[in-house]
């Protein structure tokens, strides 16, 4: 299949667009708690689809979550602990780019944690998310699938680009060699924390543009309480003629014209 190209990609983002922002007010208008969870293999384009997410709501209700890797008080917390801290309030969408399953993916592959540790997230997680989900937070969760050739290939762009090359770690380097381990992890997490209550759903990733507008349209449909779009704002008439900006020439910026 092509890529889709830039243009009918807008088009068909324009009416998503509009739909999270009616998502976004019934989210708001319900005090609803709302969590999206963002994983994937590196370079499977994560942060792609938060900032589309992210685009067109108000930030104010609306937040992102990539927490770096734990300092040594966080390494001797209870696990989900600093994750906690992190979930929505009434009235907001919080999108995690990567979350507590970290230790499914990552720290299991590249040996961060021990095998007890793994063993025992596995039976934890489920009863951490019904603990959630019980309480009334919405919890939705997506696996962003990619093939290894397509991750190569974006590897190399992110090294050759230095506007790209932050993106890649050490770790991300390491773990080009683990495909095969990460696709074993990825299965037997999705075996042991799908739920009715926290579902996982896998996104085809390996076309970013039509992985992004399937995610949305998914997570719209899912979410399908959404509140009626805002009526036009009649603003009232000024009075009298509109008034310049005053600004004091010493603190104006100079413009490249």
């Amino acid at each position: 299949m092509k890529p889709l190209k830039r243009k009918k990609y807008d088009d068909a983002l324009e009416p998503l667009h509009a739909g999270l922002i009616d998502l976004q007010r019934w989210i708001i208008n319900e005090g609803k708690r709302v969590v999206v969870i963002l994983e994937g293999r590196d370079a499977a384009g994560k942060g792609g689809v938060i900032k589309t997410i992210e685009a067109p709501l108000n930030n104010r209700h609306v937040r992102t979550v990539a927490l770096s890797k734990p300092n040594e008080q966080e390494r001797g917390q209870w696990y989900f602990q600093r994750y906690a801290a992190q979930l929505p309030a009434a009235g907001e969408l919080v999108l995690f780019d990567r979350s507590w399953y970290n230790r499914a993916g990552v720290e299991k592959v590249m040996g961060f944690c021990t095998d007890e540790q793994y063993r025992q997230f596995l039976v934890d997680c489920p009863a951490f998310e019904r603990l959630l989900t019980a309480d009334g937070t919405i919890l939705v969760k997506y696996w962003l699938a990619v093939d290894q050739a397509e991750q190569e290939k974006r590897f190399a762009e992110r090294a050759e680009d230095p506007a790209k090359r932050w993106k890649l770690s050490p770790v991300d380097i390491k773990a080009r060699e683990q495909y095969a381990a990460y696709g074993k992890a990825r299965d037997a997490m999705l075996k042991a924390t799908h739920a009715e209550h926290a579902p996982w759903f896998v996104v085809d990733f390996n076309d970013q543009r039509r992985g992004r507008l399937d995610l949305i349209r998914h997570l719209l449909a899912y979410l399908p309480q959404r509140a009626a779009a805002a009526p036009p704002l009649e603003l009232p008439p000024l009075a009298g003629e509109p008034a310049r900006e005053r600004i004091p020439r010493r603190f104006l910026v100079a413009s490249g014209d």
